[in-house]
């Protein structure tokens, strides 16, 4: 089978709405940004006065990193400021961290950017295996799709735009400079409240454990993409897999190359 189904017992036959991350589920602009954000924290940390050795300090990092990813930004700096003052280093403002970070980020996909913007890039070349017709089939079913990612909302705005995507999204929701009014979760259950669902008749797609396990706080059906996002090839990312398991994913799918198959199964009656 050309996914992964682990929990058969999800109430199936019922979807109405969906909702996607962006990085790493369908965009792959910001491919690599872990290496990006590591290395910077890594190297704040290792000038505190009590800094453990480098590659502890880096465990630490990637813990705590990949504990977060798909939270927005600011709260992997929040906790970087907490470890530079654990070390008895003076900590910057989070937000402070978070425009060095997001320099640093820039440098690094300048050129995709760029490339999308002057046409010398596809979309296809920058977003996750078929992803493109994942949503115009999802739009052709009438199936109502929201994005929500962690990432500020003026960057999503402007890299869906870049990837021909925007139009396939009632609604596009993006980290807010207010970050203690929005988060995934909130956005889910604004979608909930507002269209009177039932849990199952909402499915998320996403790589990361926060739109995941939000998912099915609500009841809903969570289907993790664990996305080998350096090689579009289709290989499986295992350690996105087991995160994505542990977080109570009910499908895992590569990318969404079986997407029409998954689709069939999502959608058969019990």
């Amino acid at each position: 089978m050309p996914f992964e189904v682990i929990h058969p017992e999800i109430q199936r036959g019922k979807i109405k709405f969906a909702i996607f991350d962006f990085d790493g589920t369908i965009s792959l602009i910001r491919e690599g940004w872990q290496q990006i954000m590591v290395p910077m924290m890594v190297d704040i940390l290792m000038h505190t006065p009590d800094h453990e050795s480098q590659p502890q300090v880096e465990n630490v990092v990637r813990t705590y990193v990949a504990n977060t990813t798909g939270k927005q930004t600011i709260y992997q700096m929040i906790r970087l400021a907490e470890e530079v003052e654990k070390r008895g280093g003076q900590p910057k403002d989070p937000l402070t961290y978070k425009e060095q970070y997001h320099e640093l980020l820039m440098d690094h996909i300048t050129h995709r950017l760029a490339g999308l913007r002057q046409g010398l890039l596809s979309p296809e070349t920058m977003t996750v295996v078929g992803s493109l017709e994942t949503l115009q089939q999802m739009n052709n079913a009438g199936i109502k799709c929201f994005l929500a990612s962690g990432t500020d909302e003026k960057y999503v705005l402007d890299e869906a735009e870049l990837l021909g995507i925007t139009p396939y999204f009632e609604k596009i929701y993006g980290a807010q400079d207010d970050y203690k009014n929005f988060s995934k979760r909130m956005v889910i259950q604004k979608i909930i409240h507002q269209n009177h669902l039932q849990g199952p008749e909402l499915v998320a797609f996403g790589d990361g454990y926060v739109e995941i396990e939000d998912t099915k706080a609500v009841g809903g059906i969570a289907v993790g993409l664990a996305t080998n996002e350096a090689d579009r090839q289709g290989g499986i990312d295992e350690w996105k897999r087991d995160r994505l398991i542990a977080s109570g994913a009910d499908l895992i799918m590569a990318d969404f190359k079986p997407f029409p198959q998954v689709w069939q199964y999502l959608m058969e009656e019990d």
